[in-house]
């Protein structure tokens, strides 16, 4: 197994986007690169952590590999967006990729300079080592598949989920 670690604005619309993923065995929220020993929702959301929202992607590099992660984290957001995802606001969306190897991070710069081709704008998205990650509270597991129905889901979440199936519906289970 294999980690990576994204942050693309709210943990929500990252972890819809991997969760069904041919490969990826699981995909949670958490919080990573702030300096609160012990972060939580409310204190994430203050900006006053320096924690980024992120989706902790384990995965099987046999069966999809980290550059195909890294094209549909670049899909399921909007990385020339400085420090916010449309009305998420705060150094807490920020995009970001937290690295866990040399390798991973010469693949991201590598992915991030070809992504720069498909946007007009240019990508904002940190490229870093992963530090001081924390799982979120469990509330925040599946949250979207557990509360489709909920506002920001249908307004948000929903319609970057099927942005994401339309353009890489090969990658996902049946």
């Amino acid at each position: 197994m294999e980690r990576a670690v994204f942050g693309g604005g709210c943990f929500w619309c990252v972890e819809g986007a991997f969760k069904q993923i041919k490969g990826v065995h699981s995909a949670l929220p958490g919080y990573a690169g702030g300096e609160d020993p012990s972060p939580h929702y409310e204190s994430v959301c203050s900006g006053k952590t320096g924690h980024a929202e992120v989706v902790e992607v384990m995965f099987d590099a046999n069966e999809i590999s980290y550059s195909t992660l890294l094209e549909v984290f670049f899909t399921v957001h909007d990385p020339t967006q400085l420090n916010r995802q449309g009305n998420d606001v705060g150094t807490q969306y920020r995009s970001v990729i937290y690295t866990t190897s040399t390798s991973q991070d010469e693949i991201a710069r590598e992915i991030t300079q070809k992504m720069q081709e498909v946007w007009s704008r240019p990508i904002v998205t940190e490229i870093t080592p992963l530090s001081n990650y924390h799982e979120a509270e469990p509330y925040h597991h599946d949250y979207y598949a557990r509360n489709p129905k909920q506002g920001y889901c249908m307004a948000v979440v929903g319609p970057k989920l099927r942005k994401v199936r339309q353009k890489h519906a090969h990658l996902y289970r049946q």
